[in-house]
C-alpha cells in the first residue's frame, strides 16, 4: 500500500471543498479486495470522527460494495498496479480506481437471468453520478456517494 496524488485537470470530477483524501497502490494480489473495503471503511470512520461528518452505516456499506466492484474489475481485466483514491467533501465521497487497462468499461442494461457481469450496472445504480475517463495509459473511473443519500427505490 502507498500513496499517490492526481493532478486536476478539466477531464476530470472537480475536486472542490474535498476536506480529505487518501491513496493507495495495490498490487492486485488475492487479498487487495478485501484491503480496500477496510480502506474504505477506516477512511470513512476517520472523515466522521475528524470532521464529524454524517456518514451512515448505509454509505460505508455502498463505498465498500463499489471499491469491491471497482477494484474486482481492475484485478480481473487490467494486466498492472491499480491506484485507489478516496476523496471526501461535506455531502459526497468520491471512490477513484485507475487501472492500465485502457478498455472503457460498458454499462450493460439490466437483465435479472445473466449471471455475472452486474458490477458497473451495479455501481451506476448506486452513485449520484459515475464519470469514467480514458487516459492516456488504462482509465479512471471516479464513483460519487452522496453522503446524506436517500435509500434507492430499486
Amino acid at each position: 500500500m502507498g500513496s499517490h496524488a492526481s493532478g486536476d485537470s478539466d477531464d476530470q470530477p472537480p475536486l472542490d471543498g474535498c476536506l480529505m483524501r487518501a491513496g493507495y497502490a495495490l498490487d492486485g494480489g488475492g487479498g487487495c479486495i478485501a484491503d480496500t473495503r477496510r480502506h474504505a471503511s477506516a477512511f470513512l470512520d476517520q472523515a466522521r470522527i475528524e470532521h464529524r461528518l454524517p456518514v451512515a452505516q448505509r454509505i460505508r456499506d455502498l463505498a465498500q460494495l463499489v471499491v469491491s466492484e471497482l477494484v474486482t474489475n481492475a484485478y480481473k481485466y487490467a494486466p498492472g498496479p491499480i491506484l485507489m483514491e478516496l476523496r471526501i467533501s461535506a455531502d459526497r465521497v468520491d471512490i477513484v480506481v485507475w487501472d492500465s487497462d485502457p478498455a472503457i468499461p460498458a454499462v450493460r442494461p439490466a437483465d435479472p437471468g445473466r449471471v455475472g457481469q452486474h458490477g458497473m450496472e451495479i455501481i451506476k445504480a448506486v452513485s449520484e453520478e459515475l464519470f469514467i475517463e480514458q487516459k492516456l495509459i488504462g482509465k479512471r473511473i471516479t464513483a460519487r456517494l452522496a453522503l446524506t443519500a436517500a435509500p434507492s427505490p430499486a
